[in-house]
């Protein structure tokens, strides 16, 4: 497989690199325990950082074009029926979606289709599994419409993440699969499909953005 690394990486591996490259240094010349505690640091973080700012390449083969793809590597956290309120105005199957700190953070869209709506919210730093993160967290809502459908995808910043990404905006068309934004350190991503989609994933299952089946429109 490819290793790649994202383009929201290069701040944090470039200074993690250069500390590194010092720690390494004062370790060389003053070798001690302190200076070992600061190379084993630096080494630390420039270790988690590439881990962290990974971006392999996905592919799903499938032709069929009901099928509803994860937006985000990680755990099944929800899935339940709500009231999405702030766009769709009516009920809806939510599927929520955990990223710990070690997952792929590229967000990725679920379905092709244009894009109808995007509204960042400020908010509060709850954990991100917490049930009222969707509505209190710092968080980014984006919209796509297919066809007769609408699926509603919501970012949702946690209590380590604190910086939402999102690199669409309405009239944009998104192919399935496509990157859409990204989250820092550890968050959630919330879908809000048709009240009729049939499900096919289950509470605990471990998907992958762009690649695991999480529904499928209603044939």
């Amino acid at each position: 497989m490819i290793y790649r690394l994202h383009k929201e990486g290069v701040f944090y591996l470039l200074y993690s690199f250069l500390f590194f490259i010092v720690a390494g240094l004062l370790f060389y010349y003053f070798m001690s325990i302190l200076t070992g505690l600061l190379l084993g640091t630096s080494l630390f973080f420039l270790i988690l950082f590439i881990i962290f700012f990974r971006n392999p390449p996905r592919v799903h083969g499938t032709k069929d074009t009901d099928l509803i793809l994860a937006p985000a590597d990680g755990k099944v956290v929800v899935i339940e029926k709500t009231f999405e309120q702030e766009y769709l105005k009516s009920d809806a199957i939510q599927i929520s979606v955990f990223m710990s700190p070690l997952n792929v953070h590229s967000n990725k869209s679920p379905v092709t289709g244009e894009v109808t709506y995007v509204q960042y919210h400020a908010g509060e730093y709850l954990v991100a599994w917490h049930p009222k993160s969707s509505e209190l967290n710092e968080r980014n809502t984006v919209v796509i419409k297919k066809k007769q459908y609408q699926i509603l995808m919501r970012q949702i910043a946690g209590k380590v993440a604190r910086k939402i990404v999102c690199y669409t905006k309405p009239g944009a068309l998104l192919s399935r699969g496509e990157e859409f934004g990204f989250i820092k350190f550890g968050s959630r991503v919330d879908l809000f499909l048709p009240i009729d989609s049939e499900i096919l994933v289950q509470i605990g299952q471990t998907v992958k953005g762009g690649v695991s089946e999480v529904a499928r429109f209603k044939a």
